[in-house]
């Protein structure tokens, strides 16, 4: 199974894509991940992203398409993986395919994570998170016991600040603007499959496995 999962912030596929990586024993390949990979074994393209990222710049896309690349030559992908924040844009897409086609690797589906906009807002500004063990809470999904006190070890719940509104609404604005033009290029390819994000956690991922049976 070769999977590619997309989704706008906060829609829920982080949690997705676990499941979909322990039930049908893939790696799951994110960003994150190959960055933090890359950049400890010291390969070229590992190197060169550090070099961007310790001068707080954007790591270009042919170093990001080069870590991407190393990551899928690697033994364990060679039955399947799933592709989890990559590709971000046209170009990337158009760059993972030349590489797929080249390797002979064809995508089996794009899954969409699809939550609307207006729900993606209110989940992201009503997380709170405990500021002394880091467990994550919602005003209205997931209260704790007693209002701004965690559960578990009693300290003062904070709102993070990338999960106020102007910046919820700014990160799903440049989703909107570079990441969604990726759904019409799958869909042309008849590899999208999108599922409703705005259910309970386990129904989204029951509703994975019905459309990649």
């Amino acid at each position: 199974m070769k999977l590619l999962i997309t989704g706008r912030p906060g829609a829920g596929k982080g949690t997705q894509a676990v499941n979909i990586k322990e039930y049908y024993k893939i790696p799951h390949i994110s960003t994150g991940d190959m960055f933090r990979a890359a950049m400890k074994a010291g390969t070229k393209m590992g190197l060169l992203a550090k070099s961007y990222m310790e001068k707080g710049q954007l790591v270009p896309d042919e170093v990001t398409i080069g870590i991407v690349e190393d990551r899928l030559s690697e033994a364990d992908c060679k039955d399947g993986f799933l592709l989890d924040g990559f590709p971000r844009n046209l170009a990337q897409a158009e760059a993972l395919d030349k590489f797929l086609t080249k390797n002979g690797i064809k995508l089996d589906a794009v899954l969409d994570v699809n939550v609307e906009n207006s729900v993606l807002v209110r989940r992201m500004v009503g997380r709170r998170v405990c500021k002394n063990c880091g467990a994550t809470y919602h005003i209205e999904f997931n209260k704790p016991l007693k209002d701004g006190i965690c559960d578990n070890c009693g300290s003062n719940l904070v709102q993070r600040p990338d999960d106020t509104e102007a910046t919820a609404v700014n990160r799903l604005a440049v989703y909107d603007e570079q990441t969604a033009p990726l759904l019409d290029y799958y869909k042309k390819q008849g590899i999208l499959k999108t599922v409703n994000g705005d259910q309970s956690f386990d129904k989204v991922f029951e509703d994975i496995k019905a459309v990649l049976k």
